[in-house]
This record gives structure tokens, C-alpha cells and sequence, in this order.
């Protein structure tokens, strides 16, 4: 491998190699992806400087499974904690492990430093303002449940958030695929993800749209959200629970979407921004959504670490 791929944003990959990746995930999926262990002999660090359960999980347990080393590192564990720089402790690091797996408290950057050198892959485990490997998750559950992506719909509600900003970059590439972003007046997805969704939407032929209400809904295939409020986070006006009221997923909004499945990046919190009866209703797939971030670390993890794919169209 000549070259160290990285996966910091969804707008780094072509639309083949986010394809692969969706596709590779849905085979980890079926468990139809081969039983050898592709990562044999490399070391996987996991570097998690804020609360995590699925994705934390889904890369140590996807890299032990395919064959890695695993080295995990707490928000003070390293001298970053007294000072040392992202910039150094990479460059430290990457002498020594093949794959950094990394959630940060920062922007976007912090990743990027990290991947300035030439040695070590980094994959971004959720940043502020994005979360690419959940939409990778997201696209994985859509493919093993609908059979496809291209021309699936669906009507995200609540919060424009990292989740939300990743989904809107990821499904905007696939053919047909419409997007329908419901959210809070002062609380939606940044022009900058909608401008960059646009122009792949316009190659693509998919359509995104945002809205602040949740009157005249379209007809979808899923409705999915996410959590009002990240713990230990705050938000600007304090009112804020009164904005997102109208945006909870309860049953009458389910009832408006004859025919949905629910998604939910979990954790969720019931009786906020879903109720009981709706996530643990017989629409729900979230935890098989849940189930699929372990799946689709693999596919990530194969990706970033191997020569696979290898060229071709494939890639």
C-alpha cells in the first residue's frame, strides 16, 4: 500500500469508494464477506475523547475480529492532555500504529492534523460537525432493508447535527434518493453540507430539501432522528425544548408516513425526541442499525488498512 487512505469526511470519497464501502458493509452484514483477516498483523488505535457506546465498540470489536492489535486511549491518556500537539502526537503515533480511530471534542482540523503525515490512516469517529461513519452505518441499513439506495426516501427530523450533515453529503450522491431535512429554524443542517449535497444531488439526480415545520409531509421510506441534546452540551436559546416539541417522532407523524421504517442513531432518549412506542414499535430498525455500525467499521477498517479495492470499477 503505497499510500494511507483516510476517511475524515464524506466528501473526501468518490462516489465509487463510498458505494464500496456501503456495499462492503451490507456483505459484513449477511456475513457473506469471507472469514480471513485482512488486518492481521497491524495495530488499531482507538482514541475516544468523549462518551461513546456503538461506535467505540463497533471499531474495537471489528478490528480485533479482523485481525488487528487494539490499543485504546481515554480523553487524558496522552500528553495531549498537557499540551502536546495534534500535529506531534500524529506524527508519534503513526510510527507506531497502522489505524487511528479518533473521536474529538473539535473541528473537523483536529482530524486532518492527525492525518499529516504519510504512515498512519485516521478515521473520524465523529467530529462536531460530522459523522461520517454513521452514515455509513445508515446507508449500510438502508441497502440490507430495501435492497438498494438509489431512490429510497427519507424524512429526517429534529436536529441538523453531525449525523444529519454526514446523511445529507452521503445519500445526495445515490441516484433517485431524496432527502427531506425537517428541523428547527435555528437549528438546521449548515448551508455549507446543503451547498456541497446540491452539487452532488445535480450530477446524481437525487434531491435534498430543508424545512423548519413538519406540515405537508412527503411520502417516504424512513423516518429517522436523532437526539435533541448531546450530554454535557448546551444549546443557544434557552427555550429550545419548545422549538423541538413540534419535532418529536411519535405515532401520529409515524401514522403520516404510511408504510416507513424508524431510524435512530441511538443513544435515544424516550419521550423527547421519540416515543417508546415508536422506537420499540414494529417499524423500528434501530437497533438493527445499531448492529450495522459494527459491520460497516469493518468495511471502514478493510478499506482504510488494506489494498482492498484494489483499481477497476470496483473501487
Amino acid at each position: 500500500m503505497t499510500e494511507r487512505r483516510h476517511l475524515i469526511s464524506i466528501d473526501d470519497l468518490s462516489d465509487d469508494q463510498l458505494r464500496w464501502l456501503v456495499q462492503r458493509g451490507a456483505e459484513y452484514s449477511r456475513g457473506s464477506a469471507g472469514a480471513d483477516q485482512p488486518l492481521s498483523g497491524a495495530v488499531v488505535g482507538v482514541l475516544f475523547r468523549k462518551t461513546s457506546t456503538r461506535t467505540r465498540t463497533a471499531f474495537s470489536a471489528g478490528a480485533l475480529r479482523l485481525g488487528a492489535g487494539l490499543i485504546t486511549y481515554g480523553p487524558n491518556d496522552l500528553q495531549l492532555a498537557t499540551g502536546e500537539s495534534v500535529e506531534d502526537t500524529g506524527a508519534v503515533l503513526s510510527g507506531m500504529l497502522d489505524v487511528l480511530v479518533a473521536r474529538t471534542v473539535g473541528p473537523e482540523s483536529e482530524l486532518r492534523a492527525y492525518a499529516a503525515q504519510k504512515r498512519m490512516s485516521v478515521i473520524n469517529a465523529m467530529s462536531a460537525v460530522e459523522h461520517p461513519t454513521q452514515a455509513l452505518a445508515d446507508l449500510t441499513t438502508i441497502l440490507r432493508h430495501f435492497g438498494r439506495v438509489e431512490g429510497v426516501r427519507v424524512l429526517y427530523v429534529g436536529e441538523g447535527n453531525n449525523t444529519a450533515s454526514a446523511l445529507t453529503l452521503a445519500l445526495s450522491r445515490y441516484p433517485g434518493a431524496e432527502l427531506h431535512l425537517r428541523t428547527p429554524a435555528e437549528y438546521g443542517v449548515e448551508q455549507r453540507y446543503l451547498d456541497q449535497a446540491a452539487v452532488s444531488a445535480r450530477r446524481s439526480g437525487a434531491r435534498v430539501e430543508q424545512r423548519h415545520d413538519v406540515s405537508d409531509l412527503p411520502a417516504v421510506d424512513v423516518v429517522y432522528t436523532t437526539r435533541w441534546q448531546t450530554t454535557g452540551s448546551t444549546k443557544p436559546t434557552p427555550d429550545w425544548r419548545t422549538e423541538f416539541a413540534p419535532f418529536q417522532v411519535n405515532e401520529a407523524l409515524m401514522a403520516a408516513c404510511p408504510g416507513a421504517v424508524f431510524m435512530h442513531d441511538l443513544p435515544a432518549h424516550r419521550g423527547e425526541e421519540v416515543t417508546g412506542a415508536v422506537l420499540d414499535g414494529p417499524d423500528s430498525i434501530a437497533f438493527a442499525q445499531a448492529e450495522n455500525k459494527y459491520h460497516s467499521a469493518r468495511a471502514v477498517l478493510e478499506w482504510c488498512a488494506t489494498d482492498r479495492p484494489s483499481g477497476g470499477a470496483g473501487l
